[in-house]
Parts: structure tokens; C-alpha cells; sequence
């Protein structure tokens, strides 16, 4: 079974910003100029307008481990999806500062980076462009008979991306990716995966 690029979409609160799950320090960085976007990254257990289910264990193990490069700083993401598993530095955007679960639905903060695309960033949500949110990561899927397809358990959430709202539910269908290179894992981050997995099963 080959890995995929798998790709999701979902929408941030109104205007991008939900300022009761901003701190204080947080809301005083806005109002100094910068920006800090916020809401739902991801959910678990349901079916997406790309007719994929994320279960939840997969999912629960990915922000795990995705809260390590939260931690380090390292959370980046990009506008739009490119075509592979990499992150390019030189097309960051924002970073995302905080990530959490609240019953089936991964939250999250996000701050515009004060790079190019990070400009672009900031001044479309300041013209009112409606953006979503959009997770990036390699895993192989089956196919149900009702049409749904189960992301699997080798599932690798890498970032997440932001987006315009497709005019169309399947404007961010799953592409092949030309070759799964996991140099987006240091081996600092394939350990801590390790030893999350062990201290899961016991």
C-alpha cells in the first residue's frame, strides 16, 4: 500500500480569529500589529468534504507528536498546498504557537510570520478574504464500501497549510505524492515518535 499526500480542509472562526482563546499577551501582540489566527485545525471520527475519516487514534498520536514541533518552534506552514511532503522555508507563512483538543476537534493558534508570505497572509485576512485551514501529511488510505475512505495507522501529520475555500467540495482532492521523503522528521522527531508509540501501549 504507497503513501499518499493527503490534504484537508477546514474553515478558522469567523474573521480568523477567536479572541476568547487568545491570552493576554496574545491579544496585546495584536494590537501591536501582529496577528494571531485561530481555531479549528482538524476533527476526528467524521467524514470531510474529501470523504476521508481521520480516526481518532491516529489522530491523537499525530498531535502528540506534532506538539513537539509546536514546542520547538518549528510548527511552519505555507499558503495553499504545495505538491509534496516538504515544508519550504522560504514560502512560510505563519507558525503555529498552541494546539489542543476539544472533544473530537484538534484547536489551534497561528501566527502570521513576518515573511512575504506571511504579508500576503496578513493583508488578505485583513481585506476579509474567508480562509480555512488545511492539514498536510502522508498516510495511506482503504476504501469502504460506503464510498468513505479510513486514513491508516502509518499516517505522518506534517503541517498545516491555509487556503482559500474551494468554489467546489472537491477542490482539494488527494494527490499522489512523486516520491515520500521524511526528511521533514529529524531523527530527534522519529525518536519521540518511538518513544511516544511505547509509552502508548503500555
Amino acid at each position: 500500500m504507497s503513501k499518499k499526500l493527503l490534504r484537508e480542509y477546514y474553515e478558522l472562526c469567523e474573521g480568523g480569529v477567536c479572541q476568547d482563546l487568545l491570552t493576554e499577551a496574545e491579544k496585546r501582540f495584536v494590537s501591536e500589529g501582529g496577528m494571531i489566527l485561530s481555531g479549528k485545525l482538524q476533527e476526528a471520527d467524521v467524514r470531510n468534504g474529501n470523504m476521508r475519516i481521520y480516526p481518532e487514534s491516529v489522530l491523537r498520536r499525530e498531535v502528540t507528536n506534532y506538539q513537539k514541533l509546536v514546542q520547538d518552534r518549528r510548527a511552519l506552514g505555507e499558503l495553499d498546498h504545495p505538491e509534496d511532503s516538504v515544508i519550504n522555508l522560504r514560502n512560510a507563512s505563519h507558525m503555529v504557537t498552541d494546539v489542543w483538543w476539544d472533544q473530537k476537534n484538534v484547536m489551534g493558534k497561528v501566527q502570521v510570520l513576518d515573511t512575504p508570505s506571511g504579508q500576503v497572509l496578513k493583508s488578505l485576512v485583513q481585506s476579509g478574504v474567508k480562509l480555512g485551514i488545511s492539514s498536510r501529511g502522508m498516510g495511506s488510505v482503504t476504501e469502504s464500501a460506503q464510498g468513505e475512505t479510513i486514513v491508516e495507522d502509518d499516517f505522518q501529520l506534517i503541517c498545516f497549510d491555509f487556503v482559500s475555500e474551494p468554489s467546489t467540495p472537491n477542490a482539494f482532492m488527494m494527490k499522489e505524492a512523486k516520491e515520500f521523503k521524511n526528511n521533514v522528521f529529524t531523527k530527534a522527531d522519529r525518536i519521540n515518535r518511538l518513544l511516544n508509540e511505547v509509552l502508548d501501549d503500555e
